[in-house]
């Protein structure tokens, strides 16, 4: 077996012109086949953004790869080392944007964006009593874990984040303003929209909160919960000095950092939720989604109706009693 220290995910973006997407797409996912690779990038005429998983030589190659590449030579990776693959397949896709604002202008963040910060940096400006931060990213990631004091804008997606801004412009205006998410790539563009609509002191956290949480200084303080990522990890540890659980219990309101997908593909909920509860719930967000013939908990557990009505029944029963 591998040891734990031999696998390395890399997270990155970088921001400049690829003339073909699609065809720098199609090249570069046989080159991260050729390397057994596994993970999932976009590109865009603006740029390139990816997370890959490979052994520490594998994803070595591929940095240095990448960095050959005068388009890509300064880009940064953010490492983290892993028992194993991250993903299950490899994924290049082209795509109009790297992360989806779609603006009737588009921002360049190669000529509009908010001043960087670094984590110190951050830190300090966050406890300033004029300022107010907000996170950029979505409301299942803030509420996985957030900064301390943090806006939770009520967005489902990136891209609602302009007109939920527009519409709270009365907390925002007049403060020095600090965003940040999870990379650094959503900041980018969205603090220098904050910029082109009219608020002066804009700052983003550089490298996002994942540079933060391994940032030897602030060692991810500040930080409550766990940080949301894109791949099977699902989160990962940022605050080195003290673990504060800010997640909760889709059912039961306890404290709770374990993330499922709704049994019920139609619905596909994304909900916080204790391995106890997934198996009361047969991993439904609804009664609806308990009861559906799609229901996948039910499938992979071979249940049948007559165990399909037990389990209600003696969850009508607990519910009522809770009640």
């Amino acid at each position: 077996m591998e040891s734990n220290k031999n696998y390395q995910v890399l997270l990155y973006y970088n921001y400049v012109h690829i003339d073909d997407p699609e065809e720098y797409s199609g090249e570069h996912l046989q080159f991260c086949k050729d390397l057994e690779l596994k993970g999932r990038i976009l590109v865009a005429r603006e740029g390139i953004n990816g997370t890959v998983s490979g052994t520490v030589e594998q994803t070595t190659k591929y940095m240095e790869a990448m960095h050959n590449d005068p388009r890509f030579a300064d880009m940064v990776f953010k490492i983290d080392d892993h028992d194993g693959h991250a993903f299950k397949k490899m994924h290049v896709r082209p795509r109009k944007e790297l992360v989806t604002l779609r603006l009737e202008d588009d921002i360049n963040p190669l000529q509009t964006t908010g001043q960087h910060l670094s984590p110190k940096e951050f830190f300090e400006a966050m406890q300033d009593d004029d300022t107010v931060v907000i996170d950029a990213r979505n409301d299942y990631e803030y509420d996985l874990g957030h900064f301390r004091g943090a806006i939770r804008p009520d967005i489902e997606t990136f891209r609602d984040l302009p007109d939920w801004i527009r519409e709270n412009k009365d907390q925002i205006n007049g403060k020095q303003v600090l965003t940040y998410c999870t990379g650094g790539i959503r900041c980018e563009k969205f603090s220098g929209w904050l910029l082109e609509e009219g608020f002066e002191n804009v700052g983003q956290l550089h490298g996002g909160i994942v540079s933060y949480g391994k940032d030897p200084e602030v060692q991810g303080e500040l930080w409550d919960g766990q940080c949301y990522v894109f791949d099977e990890r699902i989160s990962v540890p940022i605050n080195r000095k003290e673990h504060v659980v800010v997640g909760v219990d889709y059912f039961d309101g306890q404290p709770c950092e374990r993330y499922i997908n709704c049994a019920n593909p139609d619905c596909n909920e994304q909900i916080l939720c204790s391995e106890e509860n997934e198996h009361k719930y047969m991993r439904g967000c609804t009664h609806g989604c308990r009861v559906s013939p799609r229901n996948m908990y039910v499938k992979e557990h071979d249940l049948s109706q007559a165990e399909i009505e037990e389990r209600l029944e003696l969850l009508g029963e607990s519910m009522k009693q809770e009640a």
